[in-house]
């Protein structure tokens, strides 16, 4: 009787040691895929911006920006969007969400014509590669809020972006 219930909690310890050594390695792969994946990100990109009116999608101007994802999940990036008075380069982070899929969001401080801070621009894009590793499609959302947080403004963006070699 004793060797029965020793045997099965004996049996209990090594399915549950399976299952935990399972799981480490399957989050070790899922690990190892999105490192590989961010491999594809990091680096400098050229980036052309098309901003769209969000309710009717009609083009407003376009612009280039240059974006550079650092290793680790960093990201800065500058525009010609805004005068470089009027705007900061945007800081922020990257993370990997899938296949070839990757979020970004980074923040700037907007100033008016006196140097005083009128407000902070948060940028939230997606990004998508198909099949060339040198180039990538996004869609983003940009709010504008002021000093107290408020949200003055809102646009919408596409971009297609290449890689600076």
């Amino acid at each position: 009787m004793k060797l029965r219930i020793f045997s099965s909690a004996a049996c209990a310890i090594l399915l549950s040691v399976a299952a935990l050594a399972g799981s480490v390695l399957l989050t070790s792969a899922d690990e190892a895929a999105a490192g590989k994946a961010s491999k594809k990100l990091e680096g400098t990109w050229a980036v052309q911006v098309t901003i769209h009116d969000c309710q009717s999608g009609a083009d407003l101007r376009t612009f280039p920006a240059l974006l550079t994802f650092a290793q680790g999940g960093t990201l800065t990036e500058t525009t010609a969007g805004f005068p470089p008075a009027a705007r900061t380069p945007g800081h922020g982070f990257w993370r990997f969400t899938s296949g070839n899929a990757f979020a970004a969001t980074s923040m700037a401080f907007l100033f008016g014509p006196d140097g005083t801070q009128t407000g902070m621009q948060t940028l939230t894009q997606a990004i998508e590669f198909g099949d060339d590793p040198d180039t990538f499609t996004s869609t983003a959302s940009s709010t504008i809020t002021d000093p107290n947080g408020n949200q003055i403004a809102a646009t919408c963006a596409t971009a297609v972006a290449h890689r600076v070699k």
